[in-house]
């Protein structure tokens, strides 16, 4: 099972061509804990941490990478604030291409080694990711590089490279057997690509009759990097770029890149943004592992810090059906697990000890 079961939904791309490491087909759970507690009694989380690079990332690498083997590409040129060159750098070695990453400033350390040990050329740009000036520069010398003979720009963003990031859709697309009676889908947003492939997948269903409606889409960002979540909630028409200043790898996004098409198809969905702080990131990140069992970076628990906060301000309805995306495993940011758990380094103890243990 892969993105590939929704072959005639994609942009073609031959049989021969088409890559897989097993994306896609990802779990829904609801929630046992977090949910009844606050009153969601049909929480859900869907966890995109199960594809194989660890992130929603990889729908969106198999299918660029797949059409770069249709196209006879052999070099992928790439940025990332990490979790897209980790997917690209997976699906790049599994096909023989040459992958190299142009990272924010930021970028988790753990995210750049796992795209290393697939071979990808990995450099940190200095000041990338915290204002839209540089990001600009280095889209366009990228964009520049990328139109040259077998060499493809990849960037996980429609305005670029919509092909590829129609591989999100197939989000939709599963939710919608698993979940078809779903009101809310909260999604984080650096530049809003998920939450535009999320609108699009369900308005292709809803096209194509396997759904009479789709959910509302909602849009989380920290309050730090407020593109598109902030105009979202202040009624506003215009996504705006901003000086970057949340510490949230993975949603450092200070372009509008998707942005103004995101706000509007979130809009049209009946979703709206939401802001919330980086420590209440961090918290959800945390009652996730401890009250659920799930593993994920703090990017991946934005979501779940959104419908929270908007519960609290009694605007989600108490029969809602909410599924907040998992967007990334914890092991993609292990120095944001260490900062909630401050002095627990593992004693060692003798075997003696252990055997003391319990005796009378």
């Amino acid at each position: 099972m892969s993105i590939w079961r929704w072959a005639d939904w994609l942009p073609p791309v031959p049989e021969s061509c088409r890559l897989t490491l097993g994306e896609g087909n990802t779990p829904l759970l609801k929630s046992r804990s977090i949910g009844p507690r606050a009153g969601i009694a049909a929480l859900y989380f869907k966890l995109e941490t199960t594809n194989p690079s660890g992130s929603y990332k990889d729908r969106f690498a198999a299918l660029a990478v797949s059409l770069m083997a249709a196209q006879g590409k052999r070099v992928c040129l790439a940025t990332s604030s990490g979790n897209t060159g980790a997917a690209l750098a997976a699906y790049c070695a599994a096909a023989g291409v040459r992958c190299e990453i142009a990272v924010v400033e930021g970028a988790p350390a753990d995210k750049l080694l796992q795209a290393q040990a697939h071979g990808a050329v990995v450099r940190r740009v200095r000041g990338f990711g915290q204002g839209p000036e540089i990001d600009g520069r280095v889209l366009a010398a990228l964009r520049r590089r990328g139109a040259r003979g077998n060499t493809a720009f990849q960037i996980s963003a429609f305005r670029e490279c919509r092909d590829g990031m129609s591989g999100l859709k197939t989000t939709a697309y599963e939710l919608g057997e698993q979940l078809p009676g779903a009101t809310h889908v909260f999604a984080p947003a650096g530049s809003g690509g998920l939450a535009l492939g999320l609108a699009l997948g369900f308005a292709d269903l809803v096209r194509k009759s396997r759904l009479a409606q789709g959910p509302r889409i909602e849009c989380v960002q920290p309050e730090g990097n407020a593109t598109v979540a902030g105009p979202l909630e202040r009624g506003e028409a215009r996504a705006v770029p901003v000086a970057c200043t949340t510490l949230i790898s993975g949603l450092q996004v200070p372009s509008i890149i998707d942005g103004q098409v995101a706000l509007e198809a979130c809009r049209t969905s009946g979703g709206t943004g939401h802001l919330v702080s980086d420590a209440d990131i961090w918290e959800a990140q945390r009652r996730l592992a401890l009250e659920e069992g799930i593993f994920c970076e703090p990017a991946g628990a934005a979501a779940l810090a959104g419908a929270m906060r908007h519960r609290a301000m009694e605007k989600l309805p108490a029969d809602a059906v909410v599924v907040c995306m998992v967007t990334g495993s914890g092991f993609k940011d292990l120095a944001s697990v260490k900062r909630g758990l401050p002095g627990t380094e593992p004693s060692t103890i003798d075997v003696e000890e252990l055997e003391r243990e319990g005796t009378p």
